[in-house]
């Protein structure tokens, strides 16, 4: 059973100079059978080792990883996490993620740092604009937030943009969608972690898979 976070927890630890806490995930060493081996131990193999666990009570699995977790391209990913997609099959798969993030750190108790400023396109020319317009209200035909803004708008909104006269790309106007943001995703990696192994899902960290293929078969090395 793993440790719960909370304020009164962190608080209570600080009197022992928080030398007590718990691992946020068990440090095992691989058993001769799974029913599955996940290979590579990132955002996407610990959250579908997370599911496998939580939604479908698969917890034979194990999740190998060359490095450590959240030190491969997930600690060097894109952050923003956002859904200010045009078409409607885009913008429900990606409203579908964000609102998944929005209950993540809560469901996982875990801090993601999910940052929900918004994210800002700029409109620079008319056509810019007409553009943006056809976006935004796409993005309302599908049920999600889009905001239309005016230059005036757009400088309440980030008054650190360059909006002089003699401005390289002059801003005209934009749209906004302010659920959108950052999230620090090798944190999301270590949230998937703790919640996988919570569920009893073994993790393997510096462990490198070889693939060696011959006719007919199919063998890894750990």
């Amino acid at each position: 059973m793993r440790h719960r976070y909370s304020a009164w927890n962190l608080f209570a630890a600080a009197r022992h100079g928080h030398r007590d806490w718990a691992p946020a995930w068990r440090d095992v060493e691989p058993k001769p059978r799974y029913d599955l081996v996940i290979v590579g131990g990132g955002g996407h193999g610990l959250a579908t080792a997370y599911y496998l666990a939580k939604n479908h009570g698969i917890t034979n699995v194990c999740v190998v990883e060359a490095g450590w977790i959240g030190g491969g391209n997930t600690g060097r990913n894109t952050t923003i996490v956002r859904s200010n997609y045009l078409y409607p099959e885009s913008a429900r798969l990606y409203d579908f993620s964000v609102k998944q993030y929005e209950r993540l750190a809560a469901e996982l108790n875990f801090n993601i740092m999910f940052g929900q400023r918004g994210i800002l396109t700029l409109a620079h020319s008319r056509h810019d604009l007409d553009a943006q317009s056809r976006w935004a209200n796409a993005m309302l035909c599908n049920g999600i937030d889009a905001d239309l803004l005016d230059a005036k708008q757009v400088r309440d909104f980030e008054p650190r943009l360059n909006f002089s006269a003699g401005a390289r790309f002059p801003i005209l106007g934009g749209f906004v969608q302010r659920r959108a943001g950052p999230v620090r995703h090798d944190a999301v990696a270590w949230g998937y972690a703790r919640g996988a192994s919570a569920l009893g899902v073994d993790i393997v960290q510096n462990c490198t898979v070889m693939l060696i293929s011959a006719p007919n078969i199919v063998t890894y090395f750990l």
